[in-house]
Formats: structure tokens, C-alpha cells, sequence
């Protein structure tokens, strides 16, 4: 999230970001934006003071990260509601979705609104939903979701990723998958 962000030239403050992707990412938008994509991005982020459970947090535009209280030092640590309730929607409209990775802190209550969020719209997905990763597993487990109300869960969400972009895997080239 932060990555993409930082590629728009929003400030992210301490937020966990890949500084050496953000040209990678700047391309990838750029090339969304010519074939008429559109990438669904956070508009708002829960900021927090430190990263602790019991941090004191606000939220935020996604283009005023570092105007909260906690200026540069503050870390986003979950969307905000407004992008839970968009991603959601947008989850909730589709067909078939693959989800790797949580949208926030979830293991921390005041930051697991956004993970939430999407994990229940994914339960009410009309066709094919796979929670791929074991954060995200672990998630929707924590979360009070039961298995079955996913079309499947994998831990391998690296691997699943893999999978769909055409890779061999050697784990099902051994079963003889081609």
C-alpha cells in the first residue's frame, strides 16, 4: 500500500514501504492508466504513533499521512474505512478473487478493521474466493471466520501466486502436473 502511495508522491511517514520497488510501481501504474485499468488504491489509512496494539491512532487521508499528530514518525497501520468499505464493495461485486495478504495489522484489534472488512466481503463473493497466504489464512482464521466460508484457503500465497502466473511449481511437477 505504502509503496504505491510513496509511487503517487504522497509522503508515507515510518510506514512499511519498498523503497527500491517504487519505480517499478510508477511503471506499473503508468501502464494501468494507458490500457484503461483501473488499480483500486487506499484513499485512507489508520496512522498510529508507534507500532503497539495500544498506539494512539487516527485516521487519515492517504494524501496527508504525515499531517496527523504524529507527523513524519507516524506509521500507517491498516486501511481506513473508507477504502475497507471500497475494496469491499469491489470484492463483493466480483466473480472470482484472490486474496494474498492482510490489509492491515490485523493480529492487533485497532488495526484489523480493514482485513475484516474484506475477509467478510470475500465470504459473500458469488463465485470463486481463495484466501492465498498463511497471513492471510491466518487471518480470516483469527478474524472468526470459518474455512468453509471461503471457496478455498492456501497457505502457499506466494506459490498460488505463481501458480496463476503460468510458473512450474516443483511441489506439482512431481504430482505430474504440467
Amino acid at each position: 500500500m505504502f509503496t504505491f502511495l510513496a509511487a503517487q508522491g504522497h509522503k508515507v511517514g515510518s510506514s512499511l514501504l519498498e523503497q527500491d520497488q517504487i519505480e517499478t510501481v510508477q511503471r506499473y501504474l503508468a501502464t494501468a492508466q494507458e490500457r484503461g485499468i483501473e488499480i483500486l488504491l487506499p484513499v485512507d489509512a489508520v496512522v498510529a504513533s508507534a507500532f503497539s496494539a495500544d498506539a494512539e491512532h487516527v485516521v487519515a487521508p492517504a494524501s496527508a499521512l504525515e499531517e496527523t499528530p504524529f507527523g513524519a514518525s507516524g506509521l500507517g497501520l491498516d486501511i481506513g474505512p473508507e477504502t475497507a468499505t471500497a475494496f469491499a464493495n469491489a470484492v463483493r461485486e466480483s466473480k472470482t478473487v484472490f486474496w494474498n495478504g492482510p490489509m492491515g495489522v490485523f493480529e492487533m484489534p485497532a488495526f484489523a478493521a480493514g482485513t475484516k472488512a474484506v475477509a467478510k466481503a470475500l465470504t459473500e463473493v458469488d463465485g470463486l474466493s481463495v484466501v492465498g497466504g498463511g497471513d492471510s489464512a491466518a487471518a480470516v482464521r483469527q478474524l472468526g471466520f470459518a474455512d468453509d466460508a471461503f471457496g478455498h484457503i492456501s497457505t502457499g500465497g506466494g506459490a498460488s501466486l505463481e501458480f496463476l502466473e503460468g510458473k512450474k511449481l516443483p511441489g506439482l511437477e512431481v504430482l505430474g502436473w504440467q
